[in-house]
């Protein structure tokens, strides 16, 4: 089943509010919602493996 939502996405331009969509899109296709979840508690409690997976994807 697919829903649809309407969404605010702050961002500096256009253009990064598009690449943030787009990636958020595929977040929520590729994980289920258990999986995306735990990675929004960690990336908003957990700056340590933040970082370590920011270091990791070379940001």
């Amino acid at each position: 089943m697919t829903y649809e939502y309407n969404m605010k996405i702050e961002a500096k331009t256009e253009t990064e509010a598009d690449e943030k969509m787009k990636a958020l899109t595929i977040l929520a296709s590729k994980l289920n919602a258990k999986e995306l979840a735990k990675l929004a508690q960690v990336v908003k409690h957990d700056p340590v493996k933040t970082a370590l997976a920011k270091k990791y994807l070379g940001l």
